[in-house]
């Protein structure tokens, strides 16, 4: 068995299992749903599942306490197995627990609502957020988003050259403009020490969705349009910086990477303003993001 190096440990190639990766799709689906209780259909019309597997799953994990069904709404929520492996997190997994107390800090100097994100694989999940709410657009713990253009610009402008063309590729554009574009703002991104997402909060949305629906098997025109929307998407917006006029410019995210004794990124924490602010502000908020940043213990 062939093992290789993933941003947040040992990832194992090889064939997944369609089965567990459907039993995980319920308890992410659950967990997202926070306080709110889903019912079976719910679960059913979400996830795409047939009233049988989704009965299957929910049964199994009812079993082994992974979910829970309230006995008079018949809606389904997180179960106490959930518990005890949240529990347990903050040992099993230190650095998460410190970019955590980063984020809080940062969070309580400037206000806005500040995440810890870190990659899996080809996405980025945020994994914590401070001062966050569900009906905020910064998102909530679990949100997965591709790692790629728009997306993820604090990781690749610290990784290694052909991750970073990696990266660039994933734009689903063939425009060298586009390409040139990414490389400078990946330039002056490590030079800056953070990224800032100058894209306005409908666009960022809008973004994430068509990132989403990319991948969902659609018919190959609507696809097409799709990508050529993320082509768009991944550079617009980018290049504020160059119109000195602009008093204050909008300001999704601001985010700086956690990096490791050998210039590694672990995660990125990011604050998420998703309002007009200055360059005097937004340089501040930068400053201080990193200074959280690079104190993260990452040993």
């Amino acid at each position: 068995m062939r093992v290789g190096f993933s941003p947040i440990g040992v990832k194992i190639s090889g064939a997944t299992s369609a089965p567990t990766a459907r039993a995980l799709d319920v308890i992410e689906l659950l967990a997202r749903a926070g306080e709110a209780r889903l019912r079976f259909s719910d679960i059913v019309s979400e996830l795409g599942l047939t009233q049988a597997t989704a009965h299957a799953i929910l049964t199994t994990l009812g079993d082994r306490g992974w979910a829970e069904r309230d006995p008079v709404d018949k809606s389904f929520s997180l179960g106490p197995a959930a518990a005890v492996v949240a529990a347990r997190l903050d040992a099993a997994r230190p650095l998460t627990r410190s970019a955590r107390a980063a984020a809080a800090a940062v969070h309580r100097d400037v206000g806005y609502p500040t995440s810890v994100v870190e990659r899996i694989d080809d996405a980025l999940v945020m994994t914590a957020i401070e001062g966050g709410d569900p009906r905020h657009p910064a998102g909530i713990p679990g949100d997965r988003i591709p790692y790629a253009p728009p997306f993820g610009v604090a990781f690749a402008a610290w990784d290694a050259p052909d991750e970073q063309r990696a990266w660039i590729h994933r734009a689903a554009s063939t425009d060298p403009e586009v390409e040139r574009r990414l490389r400078r703002i990946l330039t002056r991104t490590r030079e800056r020490g953070f990224d800032i997402d100058w894209t306005t909060p409908a666009l960022a949305q809008h973004a994430q969705l068509a990132g989403t629906m990319r991948g969902a098997g659609l018919p190959p025109h609507i696809r097409r349009t799709l990508e050529q929307l993320l082509a768009e998407f991944s550079t617009v917006g980018y290049l504020s910086e160059d119109d000195p006029a602009r008093e204050t410019r909008p300001v999704v995210t601001i985010a700086a990477p956690v990096l490791d004794d050998r210039r590694r990124v672990r995660l990125i924490v990011g604050v998420h303003p998703l309002c007009a602010l200055s360059a005097a502000q937004i340089d501040a908020i930068g400053q201080r993001l990193t200074k959280a940043t690079a104190a993260v213990d990452c040993s």
